[in-house]
């Protein structure tokens, strides 16, 4: 008879280990299309740009190097400080409005109202349309003798009928009111995500302590949403200082240049005058005062989420 062998004790004999190859190399080659991509489409571009805004370039195949001419130039150049005035009170009017009135939509909603979720489907939805359609949407309702006009005259308050985007002290104002119509709903969808992430115990002992709604708001919600707020003013804030599509439908950067912004210049300067190096220094300024304040901005609110 011939013998079995049996195995050993613990189970089948080891298998000789097989050496595994090191992922970091193989995971980088995914990366490589996108990062081409990229610096085809952003960093390229971007470079370029910044290179230009040193140059005299119209649109010619030699541009020469003329230094800081450009942005000597645009500090004397009065239509363009106008234009930076406008897009910081374009700003500063869009951030408040719209977090403010993002801030109490979301706190109205986020009780157990049974109307809640068509509510905020219907503050959202602007925020799906187009740009260009919102902004031939309240050209009309800003229109002479429009549906704004024709409310008013309706509730006996035809002293406030205005010429809306024919008034250089109304212009500006009547396109935050849409900017700010159109966003406010990112605002409250990010602010509401912060209030559910708010524990209910906390309220209730709260409550208990004899807090009332405004105490329990400063020392429970506030601090609690550090995180959306900071989302909401960034966002917001870069969102009003590159505005461009909603005043160029709307008023082209008039009456005068009552509500032209550095974007809109910009625009006129490169694709109209063929200003190219003027340009991309109008466009250079600009992201950079973007990089600064939204740098400042989130600082000083992660600050204020961490003292609080």
């Amino acid at each position: 008879m011939t013998s079995v062998q049996t195995a050993p004790l613990g189970g089948l004999a080891r298998q000789p280990e097989r050496r595994r190859r090191p992922r970091t190399r193989v995971s980088w080659w995914f990366i490589v299309p996108a990062l081409v991509a990229y610096g085809v489409v952003v960093v390229y571009p971007s470079l370029s740009g910044a290179y230009y805004a040193f140059t005299d370039w119209n649109g010619g195949p030699y541009p020469s190097f003329i230094g800081g001419a450009n942005f000597a130039e645009l500090v004397q150049d009065e239509r363009a400080l106008a234009s930076l005035r406008n897009t910081l009170v374009l700003s500063v009017a869009v951030v408040i409005g719209q977090s403010l009135l993002g801030l109490v939509l979301a706190l109205a909603l986020n009780t157990a109202i049974r109307s809640r979720n068509l509510l905020r489907t219907l503050f959202f939805a602007p925020m799906l349309l187009p740009p260009i359609a919102i902004g031939v949407l309240w050209q009309f309702m800003y229109s002479r003798g429009g549906p704004i006009d024709t409310v008013l005259s309706g509730i006996g308050l035809d002293a406030l009928v205005q010429n809306w985007l024919g008034d250089s002290s109304v212009a500006l104002w009547s396109v935050i009111v849409t900017v700010v119509w159109q966003h406010v709903g990112l605002s409250m969808v990010i602010f509401l995500a912060g209030l559910q992430g708010v524990p209910e115990e906390l309220y209730e002992a709260a409550s208990l302590n004899g807090a009332g709604r405004w105490r329990r708001f400063w020392s429970i919600t506030r601090p609690m949403i550090g995180q959306a707020t900071t989302i909401v003013l960034a966002l917001t804030m870069i969102g009003g200082l590159k505005l461009f599509d909603q005043v160029f439908v709307m008023t082209s950067g008039g009456p005068g240049y009552a509500t032209e912004t550095l974007s809109l210049l910009m625009y006129r300067e490169v694709f109209v005058l063929g200003h190219y190096g003027y340009g991309t220094a109008i466009a250079l300024v600009l992201t950079m005062i973007v990089a600064m304040i939204a740098f400042v901005q989130i600082s000083a609110t992660r600050r204020g989420e961490v003292e609080a």
